[in-house]
């Protein structure tokens, strides 16, 4: 993945793809994805698993102009947000592609977030317009701002979305239109706060295709047409939009677009609609290696090709008994680049680093955002005079240019000046066969300074105790990494996208009276 830069004067170690770069067409992200689609123009773009509603490129296509066209005549300008929190539906893809046509900027929302959250984002965002179904619309009505209505209800103080499109084909042609380019902003994603404030993430059209043409350049013509992949990460996370939606919507593929996770109708819909590629998170791969459910189903059916894990590091066990269980399923941790260079810092110092040291990873690529919206001072601490965004990640580039991300900066716990990963000690925790999901927090400490504590979700029938599992990290940790504090849990906090809420998690055991073993040895 990457090959070494030679150094500068300031002892530099830089890297770069060891691939040639990939040229980036100065096209807008819409009229990127949605090229060609007139030659498949009767084929599925997306399918509702759970009820079977399909859009075809042709409708994709229509429906993508007729939005931006009713978005134009409602008054909405280029670079004005619109907010959207709708959790995964089939018309999901042409909302936001609607969106960028017109010259918005697309915010994708949590429908689940609490009303309090999504008034925070769209002032956060100086939003301009909502876009909803019938079973959110109660979070976002008293936000003094329109809203557009998906679904079949009739909502007599909201724009109703087909009304709205049959609306813009009888209007005419005569809008202002004001000219797109690749350098205009198209999507505004919130960060996940899992550690912090959530922040605006400023993309523009060419972030977005710099970073399709990045991620699919091994993709053959062979492969064009051929692919249906799960929808089933959250389309309103970036990951989603673009490394999903837009991904496949380029390489005229099928989306199969799930709402939620039930493992039954996951399974069914692997099944049924003969999925190739599924983006998934750990969390899911867990319940494919140990739920007792998936013996239910016939495997052998499976036309499934690949699944893609991210969010979360993956258990080097877990990934095995994955491979055991689904032997032929390749298991991707990430996609190769082409367009970024790299380098490794010491993030005490800023000192840099060679190969095979871990250090702060920072990054320099056409994929990079333009900053935080309206947050110059957190933009200046993100990305440095020079264009590095640091990203706040631990790792270490490997003799043969590989990556490998080690932890988070922020979650590193720091045990008398000792740096303890709680990925490490998690991986640990899910190999024993008693542990079905684990998370590690780090604790104030008066005489450590942080100690690693974990709460761990046990199996039903499980006969150990808290010290029992402190005594199995223990037999395989160097002593300072031992984990010092253990509470069960009914259950781990995470994101949509897949993460551990740390910060629930620190406060909940911070705070609890609630049964925890401690151990200071």
């Amino acid at each position: 993945m990457g090959t070494p830069i030679p150094c500068s004067a300031q002892e530099e170690h830089i890297f770069q793809s060891r691939h040639p770069a990939v040229p980036v067409p100065d096209i807008t992200l819409p009229d990127f994805v949605l090229q060609d689609a007139e030659l498949y123009a009767d084929k599925v773009a997306f399918v509702d698993a759970a009820t079977g509603k399909t859009y075809t490129y042709a409708e994709v296509v229509r429906d993508t102009r007729r939005f931006a066209k009713a978005l134009r005549s409602l008054g909405l300008r280029k670079g004005h947000v619109v907010v959207v929190a709708l959790p995964n539906v089939a018309e999901y893809g042409i909302v936001a592609l609607g969106i960028m046509a017109a010259g918005g900027v697309f915010s994708g929302a949590n429908p689940t977030a609490h009303e309090s959250e999504l008034k925070k984002q769209a002032e956060a965002a100086d939003a301009k317009l909502i876009v909803t179904d019938d079973l959110n619309y109660g979070k976002v009505k008293g936000l003094g701002l329109p809203v557009i209505v998906l679904g079949e209800e009739s909502i007599s103080t909201a724009v109703n979305w087909n009304e709205l499109l049959d609306a813009a084909d009888r209007a005419g042609d005569k809008l202002s239109y004001e000219e797109v380019l690749q350098s205009d902003l198209c999507a505004l994603p919130f960060s996940s706060g899992t550690t912090g404030m959530s922040k605006g993430v400023m993309l523009t059209h060419r972030n977005l295709v710099a970073n399709l043409c990045s991620s699919l350049f091994g993709v053959g013509p062979e492969m064009v047409g051929q692919v249906a992949t799960l929808g089933l990460i959250p389309f309103f996370h970036i990951y989603g939009i673009t490394g999903i939606c837009c991904a496949t919507l380029r390489n005229k593929g099928k989306v199969v677009v799930m709402g939620r996770f039930e493992l039954r109708t996951f399974l069914n819909a692997l099944i049924t609609q003969e999925v190739n590629f599924a983006p998934i998170v750990p969390p899911i791969i867990l319940a494919l290696v140990k739920n007792p459910i998936v013996e239910e189903f016939d495997l052998s059916k499976l036309k499934l090709k690949a699944i893609m894990t991210a969010a979360a590091p993956l258990a080097p066990e877990l990934l095995t008994a994955f491979e055991n269980k689904f032997p032929g399923v390749q298991v991707q941790e990430d996609s190769s680049s082409r367009i970024w260079k790299s380098k490794f810092i010491n993030p005490e110092n800023g000192q840099s680093l060679p190969k095979n040291t871990p250090g702060e990873i920072c990054v320099r690529s056409q994929c990079v955002m333009q900053g935080y919206f309206n947050n110059k001072e957190e933009t200046a601490r993100t990305i440095d005079a020079d264009g590095w965004l640091h990203t706040g990640d631990i790792g270490y580039i490997d003799n043969d240019g590989d990556i490998f991300i080690v932890d988070r900066i922020k979650e590193l716990i720091k045990y008398k000046g000792f740096q303890v990963a709680p990925a490490e000690l998690e991986a640990i925790l899910l190999t024993h066969p008693s542990v079905e999901d684990a998370a590690v927090v780090p604790l104030p400490d008066e005489e450590a300074g942080e100690i690693p504590a974990a709460c761990v979700v046990m199996s039903k029938g499980a006969e150990e105790s808290e010290e029992d599992i402190m005594e199995f990290v223990a037999s395989n940790v160097a002593h300072y990494k031992k984990v010092r504090v253990v509470q069960f849990v009914d259950s781990i906090p995470k994101s949509p996208s897949g993460k551990i809420m740390r910060r629930l998690l620190k406060e909940k055991m911070g705070g609890s009276g609630s049964k925890a073993s401690h151990c200071h040895k």
